[in-house]
């Protein structure tokens, strides 16, 4: 039965930038699997909508206002799960750095992403990972497509997110068989975080016209990715990065962003 393979039923998971976007939309695909959600980030009214979202279809969902790069607040998220009894699912969704070319990128940007989108994750990984352990857990990771691109302006961010695709590979390795830890690279997936390009038609249509699948990621697309890796149907699977970005190449972008040299 491999359908069956993909429920999560009597499963806890914890989903972070669970307000919106790729967050949103794996919180509703896993409840929809059966999972009870723990939603966070860090704007409460937006999270109390998904829930809703969540209980209107029967299922059991916790908001918990989480600001990801403050650890006091990790360690509350940590807590208020754990209350919950044991967790199934870790889903590192918050992450995120604003296009910047190289020569205006600061140290301190440069840690801030790797803080924002490694530091983070790790530190909600390594405390959540006994109660994963006990209970053959599984980690998801949401990574970038641009952890291996190449294109101007994504110094700090794709540094990070590179950063992130490693750290899924050695955590799967040392925590290997009890926990199972993968990433999704996501592609230009429909969401805020890329409506500087969704706002402007010619730079959307010509990264359309570079992406051979023709569109534009949705959420629902990256949401299924993570519904396989956190699910038995995966069981089979550690360590890996899955692409998940309409077979995009190398470089997407139709206009090169001035790099000030």
């Amino acid at each position: 039965m491999v359908l069956g393979r993909f429920r999560l039923d009597g499963k806890l998971a914890v989903v972070t930038g669970a307000s919106s976007g790729i967050g949103r939309a794996s919180a509703l695909a896993l409840a929809e699997s059966g999972a009870r959600v723990v939603l966070a980030a860090r704007g409460q009214e937006r999270l109390e909508a998904v829930a809703a979202e969540l209980r209107a279809s029967r299922a059991e969902a916790l908001v918990v206002p989480t600001d990801v790069t403050d650890s006091a607040s990790l360690d509350a998220l940590v807590a208020r799960a754990l209350d919950l009894g044991g967790v199934d699912v870790l889903v590192n969704v918050a992450g995120g750095t604003p296009p910047t070319v190289a020569l205006a990128t600061s140290d301190a940007d440069l840690e801030a992403a790797f803080h924002f989108n490694v530091t983070s994750a790790f530190h909600l990984c390594r405390a959540l990972a006994p109660s994963l352990a006990a209970r053959s857990g599984a980690i998801v990771n949401i990574s970038s497509a641009m952890s291996h691109r190449v294109d101007a302006g994504f110094v700090a961010y794709g540094t990070a997110k590179a950063a992130l695709d490693h750290l899924t590979r050695l955590l799967a390795h040392e925590w290997a068989p009890k926990i199972r830890v993968n990433a999704v690279a996501a592609g230009a997936t429909r969401t805020e975080a890329l409506s500087f390009v969704t706002a402007l038609p010619e730079l959307e249509h010509g990264m359309i016209a570079r992406t051979p699948l023709a569109r534009l990621g949705e959420a629902e697309d990256i949401a299924a990715a993570v519904l396989y890796l956190a699910s038995p149907a995966s069981g089979y699977v550690t360590g890996q990065v899955l692409a998940v970005d309409g077979g995009a190449p190398t470089s997407v972008w139709p206009m090169p962003i001035p790099s000030g040299l």
